[in-house]
């Protein structure tokens, strides 16, 4: 392996259906992508455009996912708190 100084370390992220760069991590579903893709040091991930999920190398850097980064996002609101004028369904 080669370290060229035009080319990162780790590969970015690019989708291989629409060729998006934006990643974000996927919640793990089965017990083998709990158990078994961490042994391979792999994560699943879902395109920010397409929604086409992959499974790509730890290393590759992708965005935390959308629930977790709004939650990170609004600082202000508390999650025990509750409003009466709150649309809820």
């Amino acid at each position: 392996m080669s370290s060229s100084p035009d080319r990162p370390l780790f590969e970015t992220y690019r989708c291989r259906d629409c060729g998006s760069e934006t990643g974000f991590r996927s919640r793990r579903r089965t017990l083998s992508e709990r158990f078994l893709l961490p042994l391979f040091l792999m994560q699943p991930v879902r395109c920010g455009e397409c929604f086409r999920r992959d499974y790509r190398l730890i290393f590759t850097p992708v965005m935390d996912r959308l629930s977790d980064a709004t939650a990170r996002i609004m600082p202000g609101k508390q999650s025990g708190t509750t409003t009466s004028h709150r649309n809820v369904a």
